[in-house]
């Protein structure tokens, strides 16, 4: 059984930073993608950031969304089977509820993506 645990949200001042875990089990870890989206409030769910293995459509390849580039960071520990996103200078529009999901191809789309974990909320203030 595929399982995805979000941990690292919180509250945060603007300008601050967070790191983000996504501990995964349940499937071969270098033989798919794996990316971060966030849910705002009322808002259409959106990819932040995207890791790929050699086994994928887009192998071998990072991915950020224009908002992220710059200011967050996704790495993953093949030892630990963790991907984590490194989030700093933080603003107000990055409150979101942030998910890691994963899937065969990669990519920013969220339809690519066949297993989610439960997200985490995280909160900017002004």
């Amino acid at each position: 059984e595929v399982q995805l645990v979000e941990s690292g949200g919180g509250l945060v001042q603007a300008g601050g930073s967070l790191r983000l875990s996504c501990a995964t089990s349940g499937f071969t870890f270098d033989d798919y993608a794996i990316a971060w989206f966030r849910q705002a409030p009322g808002k259409e769910r959106e990819g932040v950031a995207c890791i790929t293995t050699s086994a994928s459509k887009f192998a071998g390849n990072i991915y950020y969304t224009d908002s992220a580039k710059g200011r967050f960071t996704i790495s993953s520990d093949k030892a630990k089977n963790t991907v984590y996103l490194q989030m700093n200078s933080l603003k107000p529009e990055d409150t979101a509820v942030y998910y890691c999901a994963v899937g065969e191809a990669g990519g920013l789309n969220p339809g690519w993506y066949d297993y989610w974990g439960q997200g985490t909320q995280v909160t900017v203030s002004s």
